[in-house]
């Protein structure tokens, strides 16, 4: 059996390097690998699997004879080009927001409907956004056992969720602060002054206020409601993901002043009854989480513990204090990694066993 071509579409991007070091830490199991960028980044080698790859410039014949091809590229990017891919005979996976919540394209987790990646009739599958996916490992598995109905969400999300742009206003905000004599108690006022004196107005930054000493109650975009686009995507995708039309879902996302990987809370509550124990034992069998769940040692998941590990963690499992059926969780994930590069690549690698 031939192996399939695969192409990655933003490869010299944040994600697409965080892809090429998942590529050459797994199995080879492709014929070409075939690195495309803009044509800014035409030219570029890069090593993949111990061989030299120049990068081609995105353009309709960089697909030609390729069977997968997977984006990591802005939204409008994908739109226009993850098509083109699909009539030139390559399954693209995407990892936009570009198709998420079309019904002619699946949003797919492996660990929790991977048949879902053969129902593709555009010949498109999406990649969920990085928050919902934080979770979703260990929501299908608990779905599964004793059939979920509502969940409440709580979202600490790091600031590489808004690309290298929170990242680099992150690391000026915190030198423009390490150059201010500390004081206690200090301020948003004395953030913004220490960020002025540094030449540094906010103007660069993604927030409205500095993220340095600071937590942002709002990530995303201001939709109806008052709700933001993220959590309407934390509701909206786990519908979808789970196969839960009715699934009731309260989502708050936050900012938070932290570099790589997302934190939840969640307060989940399912239709049978369960307990702390048994929800250990059945995501500690999921071989793609790992619970770290000792709080008398002080052993709980941080994102400084996952930052560059493929699995989702999960810690402070307890039953919830006044609601039936309930459970309450804390989740941790790279959301560089499995919210973003690692899923894309697994269901890259789910579509290859079809070749």
């Amino acid at each position: 059996m031939a192996k399939p071509n695969l192409a990655l579409v933003g490869a010299t991007g944040a994600v697409g390097t965080v892809m090429i070091g998942i590529i050459n830490s797994r199995p080879n199991i492709w014929g070409e690998i075939r690195l495309i960028a803009s044509p800014r980044s035409a030219g570029k080698k890069i090593l993949v699997h111990g061989e030299e790859r120049t990068v081609v410039a995105l353009s309709p014949e960089a697909f030609d004879g390729i069977d997968i091809a997977m984006f990591d590229v802005p939204d409008e990017v994908s739109e226009v080009w993850a098509p083109i891919a699909a009539e030139r005979g390559a399954v693209a996976v995407d990892n936009s927001g570009a198709f998420r919540m079309n019904d002619q394209v699946p949003l797919v987790v492996p660990e929790v409907n991977p048949e879902q990646a053969k129902n593709r009739p555009l010949g498109i599958i999406s990649n969920p956004n990085c928050t919902t996916l934080t979770m979703m490992a260990a929501m299908g598995a608990l779905h599964s056992k004793w059939n979920l109905k509502e969940l409440v969400v709580s979202s600490y999300q790091a600031v590489s969720g808004a690309g290298a742009a929170g990242i680099d206003e992150l690391s000026r905000e915190i030198e423009a602060l390490g150059k201010t004599a500390p004081n206690s108690g200090l301020a948003t006022d004395d953030v913004r002054t220490a960020l002025g004196a540094a030449g540094n107005d906010l103007s660069e930054s993604p927030w409205a206020h500095p993220i340095a000493l600071n937590v942002i109650p709002f990530a995303g975009s201001l939709k109806a409601g008052g709700h933001t686009s993220e959590e309407l995507k934390v509701r909206d995708e786990s519908r979808k993901i789970l196969g839960i039309a009715d699934l009731k879902v309260a989502a708050s996302c936050v900012r938070v002043p932290v570099q790589v990987a997302h934190s939840l809370t969640v307060h989940a509550t399912f239709a049978n009854p369960l307990t702390p124990d048994e929800v250990r034992a059945v995501l500690e069998a999921q071989p793609t989480i790992k619970v770290v769940d000792d709080p008398a040692n002080h052993k709980y998941p941080t994102p400084n513990m996952v930052v560059g590990q493929d699995p989702t963690f999960v810690g402070r499992i307890r039953q919830s204090l006044d609601f039936t059926n309930s459970i309450e969780l804390f989740v941790v994930g790279d959301n560089l990694r499995k919210g973003a590069a690692l899923n894309t690549y697994e269901i890259a690698e789910l579509v290859a066993r079809e070749f």
